[in-house]
C-alpha cells in the first residue's frame, strides 16, 4: 500500500498515522505539528496525545507504517518476476519507487527514527520483514557468500543511491546506467 493509498480513515490512531503521512509528503515534516494532525484528522487534541506521546512518536509510527508498505511493495515484486533472474532488479525497481514515491516517509524511516534499525534489540516486525524481503530476492545470487551480508550491501547501495540522488549529488542522465550496473553486474544472475 503506497502512500497515496493511506486516504482511508481508519480507527484510532491509524487516522493519525495517515494523516500524517499525507501532511509530510505534502508539505514536509515540518508541517506536521500536533494542532493541525489534529485538526487534519478529525480528532481533539487530547485524542492525539492519548495516542501519541509527542510528535516523535507521531513520526515513528509513520516509519513503521512506511516499512511494512515497503516490504509489501518487495514481496509483491519478488513473487511477481517471471523467473529467478527478474526477482533482484523487480525488488530493486519496488525499493527505488518506493523511496523516491515517499520521499519525507523515506526520511522519517532511516533519517528521523534511529530506534528503527536492524540490530536494535526490539526492532519492529516491518523493519526485519524489509530486510528479509532483499535478503530473499539476494539469496539465491550470492554464490557461496553470506547471505545477509549480501543483503546488507544490497540494502546499503540502495539507500546510498536514493540519498545521494535525492540530493543531487549524483548524475540524472545516469540513474537508468548505475540501476542496470547494480542488477547485472555487482549481483548478477547466476
Amino acid at each position: 500500500m503506497s502512500g497515496a493509498e493511506h486516504g482511508d480513515v481508519e480507527p484510532g490512531g491509524d487516522a493519525i498515522v495517515t494523516t500524517a503521512w499525507q501532511l509530510a509528503e505534502a508539505e514536509g515534516w515540518a508541517a506536521v505539528t500536533a494542532r493541525r494532525l489534529a485538526e487534519h484528522a478529525a480528532v481533539d487534541l487530547g485524542a492525539l496525545y492519548e495516542r501519541f506521546a509527542d510528535r516523535d512518536a507521531v513520526v515513528a509510527a509513520v516509519a513503521v507504517r512506511g516499512f511494512a508498505d515497503l516490504a509489501a511493495a518487495l514481496t509483491a515484486a519478488r513473487t511477481a518476476a517471471d523467473s529467478p533472474a527478474q526477482v533482484w532488479p523487480a525488488v530493486m525497481a519496488a525499493y527505488l519507487d518506493f523511496a523516491y514515491t515517499n520521499p519525507e516517509v523515506y526520511d522519517a524511516m532511516f533519517a528521523h527514527t534511529p530506534d528503527l534499525t536492524l540490530g536494535a534489540e526490539q526492532a519492529p516486525e516491518t523493519v526485519a520483514a524489509t530486510f528479509d524481503e532483499l535478503r530473499a530476492a539476494l539469496a539465491p545470487l550470492s554464490a557461496g557468500r553470506d547471505p545477509d551480508t549480501l543483503a546488507e550491501l544490497g540494502w546499503s547501495l540502495l539507500h546510498g543511491m536514493v540519498m545521494l540522488t535525492r540530493g543531487g549529488r549524483l548524475r540524472p542522465e545516469a540513474q537508468d546506467q548505475r540501476e542496470s550496473l547494480l542488477t547485472t553486474h555487482l549481483f548478477p544472475p547466476l
